[in-house]
C-alpha cells in the first residue's frame, strides 16, 4: 500500500507521496506494470495503436497536471484533473455531515490536491463505480487517514494495488450515514452507483458508466462499452432499471460532468424500456 505521511517542519507542513506506477490510458494505478494494462486491455477500453504507456506521480506532476474543483451544487462538488489525463473522468466529493466521500476517483494526486479537498471537510470514505474509475484510489486513501476504499465483490480482481484498506460488499454498503453504494452490474459486473441527499432534501445519483445521462434531456443510455459502442441485451438493461428501482433520486450527474437536473428516476425507468426494445427488435420496422 502506498505510504502517505505528513511531516512537519517549522516551516511547513509536507505531504509525501509513493512514486506509483499509473497507466496513461487509463488512468488506473499499479503496483509492478505489466506488458499492458489488463484494465485497457479489454474489449470496453482500449490500448492505444502507439502501444502502453506507463507514467509515474511524479512525472505528471513535472507535466504540470492538477486537480480543478467546481460546484455542482450545496454538498457536492466536481473533481478533475487537468491537463486531461487517462480518460477525463469527472469524479464526485459528496458532502454530509458525517464525513465526504469520494465518489470515482481522480488519476491523480498532489499536496495541492489534498488541500483543497481538506478545506472541504476531506475524505471519509471512497467508491468507484467500476474498474475504469479506480484512479489512483490508494494514494487518495493514504491522504486521508487510510479512508476505506469500497470495491464491489464481483469486481475486486481488477484492483491493481491493493491493500489493508480495501474494503468489499457484494450488493449494497453504506459508506457513510445517508450515502449507499447499489451494485447495478452492467458495463461491469460489479458496476456501480452511488446515492446522496442532497441539500433540498432530494435524492442524487452520482451514476458513473452504470447508467449515463446522454445529451437529449431526460434520457440515459446503458452500455457494456461507450468507446466501442458495445451495448448491453434487453434483459440486462431491464435488470438494471429494476435494481435501482426502489431507490429515491430526483438528480442524477454522470461521470463525464453530464447531469440531469430533475425527473431523473423516470428518465432511467423510461430510457431502460426505450432501449430494451430498440435492441431486441421491437422497432425492427422502423430500420
Amino acid at each position: 500500500m502506498s505510504v502517505v505521511s505528513d511531516i512537519e517542519t517549522e516551516e511547513e507542513s509536507i505531504v509525501a507521496f509513493d512514486d506509483v506506477t499509473i497507466c496513461r490510458t487509463c488512468g488506473v494505478e499499479t503496483t509492478t506494470p505489466p506488458r499492458l494494462c489488463p484494465i485497457c486491455d479489454d474489449d470496453r477500453q482500449w490500448v492505444p495503436a502507439s502501444g502502453q504507456a506507463w507514467t509515474t506521480r511524479d512525472e505528471l506532476e513535472a507535466e504540470g497536471h492538477s486537480l480543478s474543483i467546481d460546484e455542482c451544487e450545496p454538498g457536492l462538488f466536481a473533481l478533475r484533473i487537468e491537463p486531461k489525463l487517462g480518460i477525463g473522468q469527472t469524479c464526485y466529493l459528496a458532502c454530509t455531515d458525517e464525513g465526504n466521500i469520494l465518489f470515482d476517483v481522480p488519476p491523480y494526486i498532489d499536496a495541492e490536491a489534498v488541500d483543497a479537498v481538506t478545506e472541504l471537510g476531506g475524505v471519509a470514505a471512497i467508491a468507484a463505480s467500476h474498474p475504469h474509475m479506480f484512479g489512483t484510489q490508494m494514494e487518495w486513501s493514504a491522504a486521508f487517514d487510510d479512508a476505506p476504499v469500497f470495491v464491489c465483490r464481483a469486481d475486486v480482481d481488477w484492483v491493481q494495488r491493493r491493500g489493508r484498506t480495501i474494503t468489499t460488499y457484494f450488493h449494497e454498503a453504506t459508506p457513510l450515514p445517508g450515502v449507499s453504494i447499489r451494485r447495478t452490474g452492467g458495463h461491469f459486473p460489479g458496476s456501480a452507483v452511488a446515492v446522496w441527499t442532497g441539500a433540498d432534501g432530494a435524492g442524487v445519483m452520482l451514476s458513473g458508466d452504470s447508467i449515463g445521462p446522454v445529451p437529449r434531456t431526460g434520457w440515459v443510455t446503458f452500455m457494456r462499452s461507450f468507446p466501442n459502442s458495445l451495448p448491453l441485451s434487453a434483459a440486462v438493461v431491464r435488470r438494471i432499471a429494476s435494481t435501482v428501482s426502489d431507490l429515491d433520486f430526483d438528480r442524477m450527474y454522470g461521470n463525464f460532468g453530464q447531469q440531469i437536473p430533475n425527473g431523473a428516476y423516470d428518465a432511467v425507468q423510461t430510457s431502460a424500456e426505450r432501449y430494451a426494445q430498440w435492441v431486441s427488435g421491437v422497432h425492427d420496422d422502423l430500420t
